[in-house]
């Protein structure tokens, strides 16, 4: 199977092209091309070996979710000529991703544990434990970092330092919550939990779009809605359907991405794991089957479809 480690195009008219963790994006006049690539990162780290099919899973589900929630808010996607890509609108992007929190999970569970009761400037509330919902989803912003980890920031600090203004935080609150809204009720039908997700946002000729990926594995954590009461009570961690499986199995060759340790190599069984844990993923998330795209000369099909997609 051949998978994706990176794309070079050259593609016509192209003015500007970055390369992210996962996606390379091409600008061409006022469209943004975004490639999924196969590679996958963890601790904010690109690991080593692509995983097949992981970035035609990451496209379609994004895909998936930015057509069920259109009729919300207005998204930047137009097409998505190839398995692989989707092609949208170039929106000038706000410097703040909106976190949404339903569950005390991850990174607010670890602030939670160590003492603190507020977030972002948002108070939790006594008496909760991992994995226990918030009385009502709660909103944690982050800024947009160019390198290295995003940082909490508050509603007042975002005002304040003018990231954004007063009358388009308002909205951009109010299409996170409609759009966790719709998530949860849409994972719920499929047996599953929507506990916490990002969603980012970007302004073109005076509206605001959702922009990038939503309620994928790399953006979004989920539970298993089966048996999570009965865990709860039992004090039992939560089963999740998420990209968590990776950085346990990095954790257990010491590796954190921390200054001096050394990423463990992934064997190819390894590898074919984490494809089909993506794939199955997939198809509990849309509750649709997984139609395995050929990869064969796979970067030569995907350049064929942009440029036929392009004209």
């Amino acid at each position: 199977m051949e998978a994706v480690q990176e794309t070079n195009f050259s593609l016509p008219g192209q003015t500007n092209f970055y390369r992210g963790k996962v996606r390379d994006v091409y600008t061409v006049g006022d469209q943004l091309i975004m490639v999924a690539s196969d590679r996958i990162s963890a601790f904010d780290h690109v690991l080593p070996r692509p995983i097949p099919y992981k970035g035609q899973v990451l496209n379609q589900v994004a895909t998936y979710f930015l057509e069920a929630t259109a009729d919300i808010v207005p998204n930047w996607l137009m097409a998505t000529p190839d398995p692989n890509v989707a092609i949208g609108r170039a929106c000038e992007p706000y410097k703040v991703e909106m976190v949404i929190r339903g569950y005390l999970a991850g990174h607010a569970w670890r602030e939670y544990r160590d003492g603190k009761r507020t977030l972002c400037g948002v108070d939790m509330p006594d008496g909760l434990r991992q994995n226990d919902p918030f009385p009502a989803p709660i909103i944690t912003p982050a800024t947009k970092a160019e390198e290295g980890h995003d940082e909490d920031i508050s509603r007042e600090e975002i005002l304040e330092q003018g990231i954004v203004s007063a009358e388009d935080y308002v909205q951009l609150e109010h299409y996170t919550r409609a759009l966790f809204e719709r998530g949860t009720q849409m994972a719920r039908e499929q047996g599953l939990i929507l506990v916490d997700t990002k969603y980012e946002f970007g302004k073109k000729d005076g509206e605001i779009y959702l922009i990038d990926e939503i309620h994928t594995p790399d953006s979004s954590r989920y539970f298993y809605l089966d048996g999570y009461d009965e865990r709860q009570r039992t004090g039992q961690p939560q089963q999740q359907l998420s990209k968590e499986f990776v950085r346990e199995w990095l954790m257990t060759f010491g590796f954190q991405g921390k200054e001096g340790q050394l990423m463990p190599s992934m064997p190819d069984s390894f590898v074919e794991q984490v494809s089909n844990r993506y794939i199955e993923l997939y198809e509990k998330v849309t509750g649709r089957n997984f139609e395995k795209a050929d990869t064969t000369n796979i970067l030569e099909r995907i350049e064929r479809n942009i440029l036929t997609a392009i004209g």
